[in-house]
């Protein structure tokens, strides 16, 4: 340009460069900022490259992960190849097997020949010895034969296994050990709950006793409890069993004890006397406070009147009479009218009778009405027992026979309790209401005869 203008050599470009030159802002950079732009570019230059080689290494990975992927599905579509070929090889073995066994079976078949039917029969007997020794207290002495007719059951019904001959002749001897140890009484140790070691007595196939208790026998888990409940009564002679220097002792034993052991179960499942009382409940209660009230009077009544019937009995031997008895107090009524007609002693000693009847008559009318109401009371109970056990039929239906026969039992205790109290009531009524009667004679023959002898002067 300035030679353009050099060449034109205009006298007004000057002056207008200058002009324009002058009217132009003036821009400086100072030298930190100067400095931190060119870093900033080192910086992006830096990153690009960084980038650039990151891809790069990534791009190889996924490079390398695909040549591995392919040597992987190669290795697979081999080893299914191989496992193909395995198969077929056993496909063929396994057929070829088959053939053989089926042979080999025919052969043992034959070879069996009436030993088959053998094995049939030692099968069933120990299937039904198997059975019968699960059950059987004698498996607490001998716990391992079990095992043994299980392992020979199994090995009788498989196709590769024979019996040995002395496991056959095992059999015949497990059964003739339990026929034999079925008539013995013997002492061994074992497991009883959590004691170890334990002292028992085994009484043939019927029961289990360990220090004057009563075992139990459970066949599912194999082991020996003491029974919750003891049984009394014959049963208590087994304390004495265990230390008896006798080769016979007298013990209660439980005859259904080979098929369970059901009647010792009852009898221990049956309630006591007390328990059976305790079963009337509020109803029960009553009852048996009226009856030894009623005891209590009827006692009372029988001292009293055998202590008067006492004195009338000494007031009769003796001609001087004491007024601490009804005979006594009767004879001063006619002592003191000597003088009167016979008719007006005879209606004034009976007053006198008329008001000693009373006294030895007293609390038979109570004892007559405890005799009537506690009936009334022991049917109260059984109604209102009744009542609560439909009631709880209602709720939890009749499916449990037992439930609802023990609480019909619980509900008729009342009117067994009613019952023993009204009988012996009235006996004792009878009896005490006799013997009154027995002294009210003798006071009105006493009387008749004063009255006679008044006549017949």
């Amino acid at each position: 340009m300035k030679k353009q203008l050099n060449k034109t050599n205009c006298p007004l470009i000057k002056p207008l460069l200058f002009l324009l030159i002058a009217s132009m802002p003036v821009i400086t950079l100072a030298a930190d900022d100067v400095l931190s732009m060119n870093k900033l570019l080192q910086q992006v230059k830096e990153g690009r490259a960084k980038d650039a080689a990151d891809n790069k290494k990534r791009e190889q990975a996924f490079i390398d992960e695909k040549a591995q992927q392919v040597a992987r599905i190669q290795k697979a579509m081999n080893d299914v190849k191989a496992l193909e070929e395995k198969s077929v090889a056993l496909e063929q073995r396994f057929n070829t097997n088959e053939l053989l066994v089926e042979e080999k079976r025919q052969q043992r078949n034959e070879r069996l020949g009436s030993l088959k039917e053998l094995f049939g029969h030692l099968t069933g007997a120990a299937g039904d010895m198997r059975s019968r020794f699960r059950n059987a207290i004698t498996t607490s002495q001998f716990p391992e034969r079990e095992a043994f007719l299980s392992g020979l059951i199994k090995k009788m019904n498989s196709d590769t296994d024979l019996p040995t001959l002395e496991e056959i002749e095992r059999v015949w001897y497990e059964l003739h050990q339990e026929m034999t140890e079925s008539g013995r009484v013997v002492k061994y140790t074992t497991v009883v709950g959590t004691e170890k070691n334990r002292e028992i007595i085994r009484i043939g196939l019927f029961n289990l006793v360990s220090q004057g208790e009563y075992l139990a026998y459970d066949a599912d888990t194999r082991s020996l409890s003491v029974l919750p409940r003891q049984p009394v009564g014959l049963f208590l002679n087994a304390k004495a069993l265990q230390n008896s220097p006798s080769d016979v002792t007298p013990v209660g034993i439980d005859p259904t004890g080979a098929a369970g052991g059901g009647f010792l179960k009852a009898i221990i499942n049956t309630p006591t006397l007390e328990e059976r009382w305790h079963q009337g409940r509020q109803v029960g209660y009553i009852i048996t406070a009226v009856g030894a009230f009623a005891v209590l009077v009827a006692l009372w009544r029988f001292l009293m009147l055998t202590l008067v019937s006492t004195k009338i009995r000494a007031q009769l031997k003796r001609k001087e009479i004491k007024t601490n008895n009804p005979l006594g107090r009767i004879l001063k009524v006619a002592d003191d009218n000597k003088t009167s007609d016979t008719e007006s002693l005879e209606l004034k000693m009976g007053e006198a009778i008329l008001k000693e009847s009373p006294k030895i008559q007293s609390g038979l009318s109570l004892l007559k009405i405890i005799a009537m109401v506690a009936p009334l009371l022991g049917l109260l109970g059984t109604v209102t027992g009744m009542i609560i056990v439909f009631q709880a039929i209602t709720i939890y239906g009749a499916g449990d026979p037992k439930a609802m026969a023990g609480g019909i039992s619980s509900a008729l205790v009342t009117t067994v309790l009613g019952l023993c109290v009204a009988i012996p009531t009235l006996l004792l009524h009878t009896m005490l209401n006799g013997k009154a009667r027995k002294l009210l004679h003798i006071l009105e023959e006493q009387s008749a005869g004063i009255v006679a002898e008044r006549s017949g002067q």
